[in-house]
């Protein structure tokens, strides 16, 4: 397939993408970290994948945030090859503090085929976590011209990240998300809130751009979700956390135990990776 050819496929799987946002129900949009569990979840039944940052870092033994720029986008590629469905990437905070820098993250994730990504304010210091939000929204600014100029087009999911990282002032991250959707984005996601009042304060401040909420406890369900407006769900690094947990459980009871219970879990998981895999 050629470069052209190439282009024109990306440019179709990010509308559909966006398109998978005007639905009545919330798009679930799980978050796999590597290739087999990209195309197990395809399998599932899932119409669009969203990759992890922290469970990608996991598989090479890091924690979140510890990924490079080139490491994050061929792990995005490998994502998108492994099945048909539109992927959005976490890219973290765009891998710059400069709108420049990010934007040519964005550029180079539509070179890698995704349909989406996300661009965050957090700033990976610890005394000041945030961006200022002029800066802030001048770097969702060059994100969007990147993600929305030229042949590829992709869904510009930008992200306020007060409530992760303890700035818990609804009103800013309104006011973020506001700016940021002035700015361009396609989608506003503001991961870290649990309760409905906020979820519905943040949805009607938006609208209509369609918000993402993360998988969280004490979170609404899908359905609450679904009644207080929301267009996209996501778990983060659940999903990869969970397997890691299976693992830890499994190989504890091998060794303080000495007993293999795990081998049922192991048989089904086994049954269900040749359906997946060999079709």
């Amino acid at each position: 397939m050629g470069r052209v050819e190439l282009m024109t496929a990306q440019a179709q799987r990010a509308r559909h993408f966006l398109e998978l946002h005007a639905g009545d129900r919330p798009l679930l949009a799980p978050n796999p970290w590597d290739a087999g569990s990209a195309k197990l979840l395809a399998a599932l039944g899932f119409e669009a994948l969203a990759t992890t940052s922290s469970g990608f870092a996991a598989t090479l033994g890091r924690r979140d945030g510890a990924v490079t720029r080139e490491a994050a986008l061929a792990h995005a590629a490998a994502i998108v090859e492994a099945t048909p469905l539109p992927v959005s990437a976490d890219l973290e905070n765009g891998f710059a503090d400069d709108p420049a820098g990010v934007a040519q993250t964005v550029r180079d994730a539509i070179g890698a085929g995704l349909a989406g990504c996300s661009i965050e304010d957090f700033t990976g210091d610890a005394a000041g976590p945030i961006y200022a939000i002029e800066h802030a929204t001048a770097r969702v600014a060059a994100a969007a011209r990147a993600a929305h100029e030229g042949s590829g087009r992709l869904v510009l999911t930008a992200r306020a990240e007060n409530h992760i990282h303890g700035v818990d002032d609804l009103g800013d991250t309104i006011a973020r998300l506001r700016a940021y959707g002035d700015a361009g984005a396609d989608v506003l996601y503001a991961p870290g809130l649990t309760r409905s009042q906020d979820i519905r304060r943040v949805v009607e401040a938006v609208a209509p751009r369609p918000v993402n909420v993360l998988t969280y406890p004490g979170a609404p369900d899908v359905g609450q979700l679904a009644a207080l407006g929301v267009k996209r769900i996501s778990v983060g690094g659940a999903f990869a956390f969970a397997a890691i947990d299976a693992l830890a459980e499994a190989a504890r009871e091998l060794r303080e135990d000495g007993t293999y219970g795990f081998l049922e879990r192991a048989r089904g998981g086994s049954a269900l990776a040749r359906r997946v895999f060999d079709g």
